[in-house]
């Protein structure tokens, strides 16, 4: 009875240990396929060169001296006195020409300003810029092919800048204006006073009496420059390709801003027909603005590890125009149409 049964115990044992042997050796040939590794990761940061198409700017108002009083060959404004019985010492003079001994006057000119005329404009210089960017991943959507979404938020910089030199004929305006002091006191040609009002100092009658235009050659250079700050913020969609995901297509649309810090300085040279005199002057500015807009953007994403990446872009960017007087010049920049190409590395955690 003991003998059968021990005999009994081994065979079963025995058919036991075989059966998880074969089961082993087919596990061995068959073995379970392995899950698909990504490299999706919910953080991304990324720093890009950034190089900007399609932004002109413009200048308007070619040939100002820089506004009401202020002239080619000099100048005629308001004392400290406020003009005291209608008299200011607040002036000043460079030619001899200027003053007619007969009429006791002494004759200002100033170029007629283009600003009816095709205005002075170009293309400009876009200087590389730079952008950092993060990107939030918010969830997937497995049913529509793994599509991510999350938010993106972006700050950038570049700076722009245009020189423009124009030689042109054109109209020039005169203005009359009468010596108020002693007569054979005519301060020397150069002369410019101030706005103190000191008793004594030579003045001339306020108001001035227009004259008949005269013509002249006008050489003007104008500078301007700007640098360009900026951010956008807007949802994003992304779509990965190939084995592992490595490679991704990002679609992003949202509000954007530019903070507009812009510097314009201007010299001009006018000589006149006839007497041949030739007058310069100068002026310039600086002002900083905000603009807002929108933007829209793709991305196309190659990540080669686990953390690190690259990135290349377009994005289309619509900020508005940006003006601003400056002595009597205006600077124009058009950011209305802007396209950024952009080119950079990034890094996932």
């Amino acid at each position: 009875m003991n003998k059968n049964y021990s005999l009994w115990t081994a065979s079963l044992t025995g058919v036991l240990l075989l059966g998880v042997g074969a089961s082993s050796f087919a596990q061995l040939d068959n073995p379970p396929p392995l899950e698909k590794e990504t490299l999706v990761s919910t953080n991304r940061l990324s720093l890009s060169l950034r190089y900007g198409l399609n932004i002109n700017a413009k200048f308007r108002g070619i040939g100002s001296a820089g506004g009401p009083g202020h002239y080619s060959d000099g100048y005629v404004l308001t004392d400290s006195t406020g003009n005291f019985l209608g008299y200011t010492s607040n002036w000043g003079y460079d030619n001899a020409s200027q003053y007619n001994q007969a009429a006791n006057t002494f004759t200002y000119h100033n170029a007629v300003p283009a600003s009816s005329g095709a205005p002075a404009s170009g293309n400009g210089d876009s200087n590389p810029g730079v952008e950092l960017t993060y990107d939030r991943q918010l969830g997937v959507k497995e049913d529509w092919h793994n599509m991510r979404y999350g938010i993106e938020f972006a700050l950038n910089y570049m700076k722009f800048s245009l020189d423009s030199s124009t030689s042109s004929r054109t109209a020039v305006s005169t203005e009359s204006y009468t010596f108020g002091g002693i007569p054979g006191q005519i301060p020397s040609p150069g002369y410019h006073g101030g706005f103190s009002g000191n008793p004594g100092d030579p003045v001339l009658v306020a108001g001035g009496t227009p004259g008949a235009n005269t013509a002249g050659t006008l050489l003007s250079h104008d500078d301007f420059d700007a640098d360009i700050w900026g951010g956008r913020l807007g949802p994003y969609i992304e779509f990965p390709f190939g084995k592992k995901e490595q490679f991704t297509l990002l679609l992003t649309v949202g509000p954007a801003v530019g903070l507009i810090h812009a510097n314009e300085h201007w010299k001009q040279t006018l000589t006149l027909d006839g007497s041949g005199s030739t007058s310069s002057t100068s002026g310039g500015g600086s002002n900083t603005d905000v603009l807002w807009g929108w933007y829209a953007g793709a991305t196309a994403n190659y990540q080669f590890d686990k953390h690190w990446g690259v990135s290349g872009g377009v994005q289309y960017q619509d900020l508005g125009t940006y003006n601003h007087s400056f002595s009597g010049r205006t600077a124009q920049l058009d950011l209305s149409q802007s396209i950024f190409l952009e080119i950079g590395i990034s890094y996932s955690f």
